[in-house]
């Protein structure tokens, strides 16, 4: 197996407005898409039963993203294989799924029969209790992160007032000119997360960059004032000459803010550095957006930026710990769930999935 066959993504995390994610784009897909949506208590074996489907398909030759969990990096939340039109999705809370076109697009798999109902019941005391106190423990690191936005949005807001946007966007369409030649065809969006607060604290898959892309144009900017208006004339270009993208949200802005750009066609990725997601790839092209920015403007704000900065650093270790303390209760969980669960059966399911989708 080649290791480029594998990219390792997020569908979401833990953002200022809560969970947010992209999974329901992974729904209503046509053109031959399948999607199985797997329901089942914790512990029972989705992630082995994924990680199974993503062997089989790379042992075959085919290329597969890896859909890592954000509250456990380790476990899969999801794998997708293009070329097979074929995506499996762990279907249960926080990113809870229902099927669209039930059967004629997606398929709901269930591993509640695999289950022991008496014994689950005989523990529902020790399991509710576990359950609420999860929720309760990833609610507060949420907070946290609401709070580490609050301080983010002050400090693009100070960046914006020093920025010059419009040379920004005009460099960025410089930028398309030179590596994004126009194709044939309509462009195409996938959404994906690369880089996130997690259990682990600030995670970043920069390997799938390397993977995915020959020529890397790393833009440096600490406050993301300039590489947000980047990133958005850059993606708008990419769509318009044609291409197929990937565009990678930042958890703390996820609907309006454009961390990383993947174009696996082109071999060609545009990514954000910071000091939360360092990146730095040999041989690639490196721009300091504080070229678009008043340079005294800013340092009369250094203060203030620096705070923000630090406070910030401390809001997401807050928001790292309880994320880590929520998978230490979560792990107790998944001992009821094990116990209960006919694994046996669940792998003759996993082997009837493999021979019918794969």
């Amino acid at each position: 197996m080649d290791e480029r066959q594998r990219l390792d993504f997020l569908l979401g995390a833990l953002a200022p407005c809560g969970f947010a994610g992209y999974f329901d784009s992974m729904l209503g897909r046509r053109g031959g898409w399948h999607s199985l949506l797997i329901k089942a208590g914790p512990g029972c074996g989705k992630s082995t039963m994924m990680a199974k489907i993503a062997d089989h398909l790379t042992a075959q030759g085919e290329a597969v993203e890896l859909i890592h969990c954000s509250s456990d990096p380790d476990s899969l939340d999801g794998v997708v294989c293009a070329n097979r039109r074929f995506s499996i999705l762990d279907a249960t809370a926080p990113h809870t799924l229902e099927p669209g076109y039930p059967g004629a697009v997606e398929t709901v798999v269930s591993l509640y029969d695999c289950l022991n109902g008496d014994y689950l019941f005989d523990h529902q005391t020790e399991i509710a209790q576990l359950f609420d106190r999860c929720g309760r423990l990833q609610a507060r690191a949420a907070r946290y992160i609401t709070a580490a936005g609050s301080l983010i949005d002050d400090s693009l807001r100070i960046a914006l007032s020093c920025a010059d946007l419009t040379a920004a966007r005009t460099f960025a369409d410089h930028l398309a000119a030179k590596y994004l030649p126009p194709m044939q065809g309509p462009g195409e969006e996938e959404l994906r997360v690369l880089s996130a607060n997690t259990l682990r604290g600030p995670l970043c898959y920069a390997a799938t960059v390397e993977k995915a892309a020959d020529t890397i144009v790393v833009l440096d900017d600490e406050w993301g004032a300039v590489s947000r208006a980047m990133m958005k004339t850059l993606r708008d270009a990419a769509l318009e000459r044609g291409h197929s993208i990937i565009t990678c949200y930042c958890p703390m802005a996820p609907y309006d803010k454009i961390d990383h750009l993947l174009l696996p066609g082109a071999r060609v990725a545009f990514v954000t550095s910071n000091r939360f997601h360092p990146l730095d790839f040999a041989g690639a092209r490196r721009i300091h957006c504080t070229r678009f920015c008043t340079a005294e403007a800013l340092r009369a704000h250094r203060a203030r930026l620096r705070f923000n900065q630090k406070a910030t650093r401390t809001l997401f270790a807050q928001a790292t710990a309880l994320q880590a303390e929520a998978k230490q209760n979560h792990d107790l969980l998944e001992t009821y769930y094990k116990t209960a669960a006919d694994f046996e059966k669940i792998d003759k399911i996993t082997a009837q999935l493999i021979q019918k989708y794969c």
